[in-house]
């Protein structure tokens, strides 16, 4: 223990295995940091097994913000399995590329007009899904008040009845379903893990049944049968809503169908004359014609989408 060398050696030695140890540690509790930090950002969802989560550091960040929060909330009405920060990214990318594809294929002017709308699109995108997916357990309601109907009748309580209903429904009744009786389980009451239900997958079908449910579970009385009235109407409804939309569906596609139109004439028209883009928007007074132009067909498509929407 004497040699200077040896005492060096095996000091410099244990250092590198205390280093290694804790490097090691730090990296394992990082990790389970980043996924505790995701499981909390998640309340209702299960972890995703097998798929690896792109863009972390911008997912964290971005949960932070109001506009995390905001798109984190209709990511999770949607029921697709990415993260906001993921989101953001492939929203960025693909306003950048309509810049880029507007600029060389129309004129330069269009570029940041196609990046607008591009973020338009990105939001009505994520409104379209969680429309659908309303559409679909809109449609899953009269099984679900069936479900619970026979479960109650059966003598179960309605706990019980939400979880044998979340597992005998598909999606996205049952995740959905699944959500509210995880709440549960954790000690949520079932006012607040309904209403919760109610404010991601907003309609009156669905308030109408939740607010049974939780008056019911409130006061008592004759769960059953105000869960047969209630299927008999949400099957009516859904009959209704279905004639409505097969009515109205010209009408729908007559709003895409006039900015569709605009369009093509603009493409027709630098194919024809190529450079005719470039120098009609090198004017001002081109510019303001062309931003006058699509402000209009913006209030004939909302005009036409109003027109065509019918609260049943």
């Amino acid at each position: 223990m004497t040699n200077p060398a040896l005492l060096t050696i095996g000091v410099t030695l244990v250092c590198g295995v205390l280093g290694v140890v804790g490097l090691h540690a730090y990296t394992g509790g990082k990790a389970d940091r980043d996924a505790l930090l995701d499981r909390l950002s998640h309340p209702g969802q299960l972890p995703s097994a097998g798929r690896h989560r792109r863009f972390q550091g911008v997912d964290r960040r971005l949960r932070r913000t109001g506009l995390g929060r905001r798109i984190e909330l209709k990511l999770t009405a949607t029921g697709l399995e990415i993260t906001p920060g993921e989101f953001f990214v492939y929203a960025l990318v693909a306003m950048a590329g309509l810049w880029l594809a507007a600029s060389s294929v129309l004129a330069s002017f269009f570029g940041p007009v196609a990046a607008l709308i591009g973020l338009w699109g990105t939001n009505a995108f994520l409104n379209w899904q969680r429309t659908k997916r309303t559409d679909r357990f809109i449609n899953q309601l009269p099984e679900l008040s069936r479900i619970l109907a026979n479960a109650t009748q059966a003598g179960l309580a309605l706990r019980t009845a939400l979880a044998m209903a979340a597992e005998e429904l598909e999606d996205p009744a049952g995740e959905e379903l699944a959500r509210v009786v995880r709440r549960l389980d954790v000690g949520e009451s079932l006012d607040d893990a309904l209403s919760e239900l109610t404010d991601r997958l907003p309609s009156r079908e669905l308030v109408v049944l939740v607010t049974t449910l939780v008056l019911s579970n409130r006061a008592g009385g004759m769960v059953v049968s105000s869960l047969r009235n209630l299927t008999e109407t949400l099957e009516e409804r859904k009959e209704t809503r279905r004639e409505v939309k097969t009515q109205l569906s010209q009408v729908t596609v007559t709003a895409y169908a006039v900015p569709g139109f605009g369009f093509a004439a603009m493409l027709l028209m630098n194919a024809v004359m190529p450079g005719a883009l470039d120098r009609m928007t090198g004017a001002l007074i081109g510019q303001v014609a062309v931003v006058v132009a699509l402000i209009l067909y913006a209030i004939g498509f909302v005009v036409i989408r109003r027109l065509s929407r019918i609260d049943i």
